[in-house]
């Protein structure tokens, strides 16, 4: 019971309590704060950098072979991506992916706001959007996790950027962890995991759909067609990081 106990104390009132190192860099940290992460980390995530990126996914690419001549990859060619557009900060690798482990693993909820800025910039800044929907957790993974992290992330775009938010997906059913599976095994796990709530209004609305990391986009895309089949004119996809590197 006490060990239990222990563990459920909020990391921001632990580290102002408990103050030690640094959790990427394990660097003594000098006084208190309520995210127990130097600023020499908390500022090392770089964004996405690459010769050429698809003008649909983002994907990056060292030349334009891969991409027709609207600059489109063979991937959203091809139709297996649900949604119309993705931006992502950063490569999932590096500080970026240690300061992602910490919020949604370790919950450290505090760093959401910090987050969220680097969300902020990768989105363009002339993009209009009518409605900001987070990709939802099954409820039993969120009970055990006690949040949603792109809950927490979408609210701080929704703030930053004045666009409502929206919890108009539910997840239909429990998925097989992705990690190991192939883009086509992750393709028919999460199949039909998705459904939009009646009555959220979307027809015809632009969507940001906002996940922590993009992997192969499966998860995006079964929530990208779901809002589709609600009526959604147009969903684009906004990610911390990336997890694929094509670079072909």
């Amino acid at each position: 019971m006490a060990a239990s106990t222990f563990r459920a104390i909020p990391h921001g009132l632990f580290s102002l309590v408990f103050p030690a190192d640094c959790r990427v860099c394990e660097t003594p940290l000098d006084g208190f704060t309520r995210v127990p992460v130097c600023l020499g980390c908390l500022s090392a995530p770089k964004p996405l950098e690459a010769d050429y990126f698809c003008a649909s996914c983002n994907a990056p690419f060292q030349n334009t072979f891969p991409l027709d001549e609207n600059g489109v990859c063979g991937l959203c060619r091809s139709g297996l991506l649900g949604f119309d557009r993705a931006s992502s900060f950063g490569f999932y690798d590096g500080a970026l992916r240690s300061l992602i482990h910490l919020l949604k693993y370790s919950g450290m909820k505090p760093l959401a706001p910090r987050l969220s800025l680097l969300m902020d910039k990768a989105l363009p800044i002339d993009e209009r959007y009518d409605v900001i929907v987070p990709v939802p957790l099954h409820w039993k993974r969120r009970w055990k996790r006690g949040f949603n992290q792109a809950e927490l992330l979408a609210s701080e775009v929704s703030r930053h950027r004045g666009i409502p938010i929206s919890n108009a997906l539910r997840r239909t059913k429990a998925t097989v962890n992705q990690a190991g599976l192939t883009s086509a095994g992750r393709r028919r796990n999460i199949a039909g995991a998705f459904a939009a709530r009646e009555g959220m209004g979307l027809t015809g609305k632009r969507v940001l759909l906002i996940d922590d990391v993009f992997t192969t986009g499966a998860t995006a895309s079964a929530c990208a067609r779901a809002l589709k089949k609600a009526g959604a004119g147009h969903v684009s996809l906004l990610t911390l990081a990336r997890a694929e590197r094509r670079f072909t």
